[in-house]
């Protein structure tokens, strides 16, 4: 075995995972480069390859994998630059897109504007054809209208084009020969969508946004994709490239082609699936994943081991994306997030000071304090060796922003100035943790908190005190833990098949079908991986919901296409149960509704047994550097400051306390207790 890499593109930095032949791990950062992502992807390989005193050629030509989670689905959805799009669509429908199933985010804010629409309404065309929802053809495809709608869209300066017909998804025919015809006609298309391959089911405005978005984003993660794997292949690489997706697994560049639409929130999924794989090691199954980076803050609940995952009503960036998707949210609350006054209230984020010019701090022309100015004013972080060494912080620059910016104007002193942009950004992740959390009906108090991303470690404890949690998970590897992530998640084919009907009414012979023809088309997907039967996981599902509600969830079928009468009983039972477990209700005396069948394949990839290297000190007072004020809200407090990589499994020292880990600083409370596992988890207990 080779080395194996894991990437993932954040808004500051991008990191990078190695776990060596030996089952070492390694990790470091780089600034993200946003013009091009792929020159720092190859700038983070090349600091991996000086550490182990290689030549990048030398370091590609050892490696096994790359994995790598990308925010070029997220950036181009954000920046709403994507591929001047077009839309083939049902005649009747041209305006499907714009109804958005009444959908509207401020609904007090009647000037509130629609989003920027992906494709215009005159690139928009409406093609007369009909097919019932059992398939027939009630109207032949007009293959005239087609041909001329194609020409127009050409002449508009469309380069992907979306197709979207009525019931595509029981019978394709129609979409398929659009895709034909758009061939002959536009032969140089960047890209193509049909809707019954990005989102085979209905209804039709969560086919026609899902399509639409995929369109739009596809050929920039097709450019990005290629043009990484050129540069990769230019060092020597001759692996696969494998690619995160939002269902919490990988797939190699073909499968992502298809479906561009599942690379949203990629990054961030790879950070749940990493907290999912560490935690269940540490043996806690119900806990709260969050993830503080330098621009966001992403959070997601993992009860019994597994991430919830949505499979309805999944807005990103205004569009609804009607596929399974992590349940990730975030927040902008980052390291980088602005502090400023605005009409007598202090204000943090969520605009980003980002990689460049970043936090003034930094030294590298930034003039507008952050959370991480913050952070260094009231003596959390170190002045000289942040960054693995790299950097030495200007932590004057930092106390002279915060008192032109924020103290001045609130008439404030500067540690007042900077404990009030700590109180605020901790408040604002505690809140949208609450909010989440809620919508789960979970209880926060009942569960842990596992922490990572550059600032994870220094904000946790805070963040844990304002939400009434008493345990924080803080890896060792949690500055790049993201990457870690996308390094140790399995393969996944996540698909889904529309069967709306009552539970009563289930044709059995229709169901097992469906179940048959998604079950045949994830083993087609899978096959690219090179893996056997046996090392893939297959898990069938019924999405069911209650009449009336817009959310269903997924029931599982271990019958399988032996579901008999006596198991659609046994399905009815099986899904009262969950609802009442997971919502905390259930109306035992109603039908359920089925609204599909979901078929899930995974296929497991190497774990590596420690996700850090461990040192060997255990007397902790032999791994202290010494101390430096830092405040806990108080006053200053003289605080020990320790050198983390020193540490050993078992060592535990009391708060206050600062742990300095080569990209971050684990903060430690007073009153607070820490234990160093055998995993490599910083485990706090707050009093």
């Amino acid at each position: 075995m080779g080395y194996r890499i894991g990437v993932d593109v954040g808004g500051t930095f991008t990191d990078v995972i190695c776990v060596t032949p030996d089952g070492e791990v390694l990790l470091d950062k780089t600034p993200t480069t946003p013009d091009d992502q792929s020159t720092g992807v190859m700038n983070g390989l090349a600091l991996v390859a000086e550490r182990f005193d290689l030549a990048l050629p030398e370091l590609c030509a050892e490696l096994d994998i790359v994995v790598h989670g990308t925010t070029t689905a997220d950036n181009t959805m954000i920046e709403m630059d994507g591929a001047p799009t077009g839309l083939l669509v049902t005649r009747g429908h041209r305006d499907e897109i714009e109804m958005r199933r009444v959908h509207k985010e401020e609904i007090w804010d009647p000037t509130y504007p629609a989003p920027i629409p992906i494709a215009r309404r005159r690139a928009r065309i409406p093609i007369p054809e009909r097919i019932d929802h059992h398939g027939e053809v009630m109207l032949a495809l007009d293959e005239d209208a087609v041909r001329h709608g194609v020409r127009r869209l050409r002449q508009l300066g469309v380069t992907s084009i979306a197709v979207m017909f009525l019931f595509s998804f029981v019978n394709p025919d129609h979409e398929r020969r659009a895709a034909e015809i758009i061939r002959e006609e536009f032969p140089d298309v960047d890209h193509i969508s049909l809707s019954h391959e990005v989102m085979a089911r209905g209804p039709e405005f969560e086919r026609v946004s899902t399509t639409l978005v995929n369109a739009y984003v596809a050929p920039r993660i097709a450019s990005y994709v290629d043009h990484l794997q050129e540069k990769l292949r230019g060092a020597g690489y001759a692996g696969q490239l494998l690619i995160m997706q939002s269902t919490g697994g990988v797939m190699p560049p073909d499968y992502v082609a298809r479906r561009a639409v599942t690379l949203l929130a990629s990054g961030p999924t790879g950070g749940v699936m990493g907290a999912a794989l560490a935690a269940g090691r540490a043996g806690v199954d119900d806990f709260v994943a969050v993830d503080m980076g330098g621009t966001s803050f992403d959070l997601c609940l993992v009860r019994g081991g597994r991430p919830e995952i949505k499979t309805d009503w999944n807005w990103r960036y205004r569009y609804y994306i009607g596929l399974p998707m992590v349940d990730v949210q975030s927040v902008g609350a980052g390291g980088g997030s602005i502090a400023r006054v605005r009409q007598g209230a202090l204000l943090v984020g969520p605009e980003s000071a980002g990689s460049s010019p970043g936090p003034v701090c930094y030294g590298h022309g930034g003039d507008r304090p952050t959370v991480t100015d913050a952070d260094a004013v009231l003596g959390y972080l170190p002045e000289d060796g942040f960054a693995g060494g790299r950097m030495t912080l200007d932590i004057a620059a930092a106390r002279a922003a915060v008192e032109r910016e924020v103290a001045a104007p609130l008439g404030l002193d500067v540690v007042e100035a900077a404990w009030g942009i700590e109180r605020i950004v901790n408040a604002n992740m505690a809140n949208a943790t609450r909010r989440v959390l809620a919508g789960h009906g979970a209880d926060h108090r009942r569960l842990s908190l596992i922490a990572y991303g550059g600032n994870g470690a220094v904000h946790a404890w805070a963040i844990a005190a304002e939400l009434g949690m008493h345990r924080i998970l803080v890896p060792k590897a949690a500055p790049a833990f993201s990457a870690l992530g996308v390094l140790v998640a399995d393969y996944v084919v996540d698909l889904v098949r529309a069967y709306v009907v009552p539970l009563s009414q289930v044709d059995l012979g229709r169901l097992r079908e469906l179940m048959h023809e998604v079950s045949d088309e994830a083993r087609k997907e899978m096959e690219p991986t090179g893996l056997t039967e046996s090392q893939t996981e297959v898990t069938l599902f019924t999405q069911m919901c209650y009449p009336g509600q817009n959310f269903d969830m997924s029931v599982p079928v271990p019958e399988g296409e032996r579901l008999d009468e006596v198991g659609l009983l046994d399905l009815a039972e099986r899904f009262h149960d969950q609802h009442e477990r997971e919502r905390g209700f259930c109306f035992r005396n109603q039908q359920p509704l089925v609204r599909g069948v979901r078929f899930v394949a995974r296929g497991t990839t190497p774990k590596p047994e420690r996700f850090a290297e461990l040192g060997t000190v255990t007397d902790v007072e032999q791994a202290r550097r010494g101390s430096r004020l830092a405040y806990f809200g108080v006053d200053f407090v003289d605080t020990p400051v320790y050198d983390g990589p020193a540490f050993g499994p078992g060592a535990v020292l009391e708060g206050p306390a600062l742990i300095e880990e080569p990209f971050t600083v684990l903060v430690v409370p007073p009153g607070a207790t820490v234990r160093l596992d055998d995993l490599g988890n910083y485990d706090l207990t707050l009093g």
